[in-house]
């Protein structure tokens, strides 16, 4: 099989488990393989399949096992966005008893693994997996033509035990990473966060910028994140910022254009601290964004623009405040 892009850890990630290839895999596992994206609550429940003091006393590695990049990707053109990308995913996986990620590079090849040929060569020579478990949903092989009873026959002619976990479902709907990104789509970030059982954020490099936020009055840290990173609606934000080692601070974040001093300009993501001052530009930001104060709209003049600003500069530090304090 042939390789791919691996992805870059995050500049200043504190994970605590290892992201592994296949080669480097420590073995033998025990798996949970899937996308995971998000590591919802459903996807938590496939996890905890493999994390129990009978796996362990087996002598098995409790892993995680994913695609890069998405499958979809690289069958059909379609980018996937993440709700998490592989460094953010491994700060994540560590405190529910993961000990490794192993990112399975995807390729033309393994897509055309038939189901029994991917359970040999990849769950069994490549991983030594002793236990897979998966969500009811999941498919693999050529034409997504193995489901989990293939698995499951597969599995008992190999040895592998096979552990599928049902769906979860809230209200109507089952919880999905497609579910999250529609909510973050919308600007809810409460109901991401409900969703997810934690805060969204994502992180950013601090790089130097125009000045045209310290022009207006508002200096503003301007970050470049990682493309590939799932974004929320364009629009003003109340949020926490931090940088690593430091406890987070309140700020104003702007996510988009700037129509009113810039209407050109591409949609870029820029932090105001509030009433603190501090030295970023090569630093890694991260951004808890809290609550959608507005959405983008250009103003008759820099002078009213500013005296929004100063509006969402005061509801936010507010917001910020009750968060710190609840």
């Amino acid at each position: 099989m042939g390789g791919s892009i691996w992805p870059p850890l995050l500049v200043g990630s504190v994970a605590l488990i290892p992201l592994r290839s296949p080669q480097d895999t420590q073995r033998p596992t025990a798996i949970a393989l899937g996308s995971f994206d998000g590591l919802h609550q459903g996807h938590r429940r496939v996890i905890a399949a493999v994390t129990g003091a009978a796996v362990r006393a087996a002598g098995l590695v409790p892993s995680v096992v994913s695609f890069w990049p998405h499958p979809r990707e690289v069958l059909h053109g379609d980018t996937r966005l993440r709700l998490d990308l592989p460094a953010e995913k491994l700060e994540l996986l560590e405190p529910l008893g993961i000990e490794q990620l192993v990112l399975v590079p995807f390729d033309p090849a393994l897509a055309a693994l038939t189901p029994e040929a991917f359970v040999e060569q990849v769950l069994v020579g490549q991983l030594a997996a002793g236990i897979v478990a998966v969500g009811e949903n999941f498919r693999f092989g050529k034409g997504r033509s193995g489901d989990t009873a293939a698995l499951i026959a597969l599995g008992q002619r190999h040895g592998l035990a096979v552990e599928v976990l049902p769906m979860l479902w809230d209200g109507p709907e089952r919880v999905s990473s497609s579910r999250i990104r529609r909510a973050l789509a919308a600007g809810d970030l409460e109901e991401a966060r409900r969703l997810l059982e934690r805060p969204y954020r994502f992180s950013g490099q601090v790089v130097q910028g125009r000045g045209l936020g310290r022009k207006l009055g508002w200096p503003t840290a301007n970050l470049q994140v990682d493309g590939r990173k799932f974004l929320p609606l364009e629009g003003v934000y109340a949020a926490m910022a931090s940088v690593a080692g430091a406890p987070p601070v309140p700020a104003v974040m702007n996510l988009g254009p700037q129509p009113t001093v810039d209407p050109m300009a591409p949609s870029a993501v820029e932090v105001h601290l509030l009433d603190r001052s501090m030295e970023l530009v090569g630093q890694e930001l991260r951004i808890e964004p809290l609550k959608l104060l507005r959405t983008q709209c250009a103003f008759a003049n820099v002078e009213a623009l500013s005296a929004q600003i100063g509006a969402d500069a005061e509801a936010a530090r507010k917001l910020c405040g009750a968060y710190a304090a609840g």
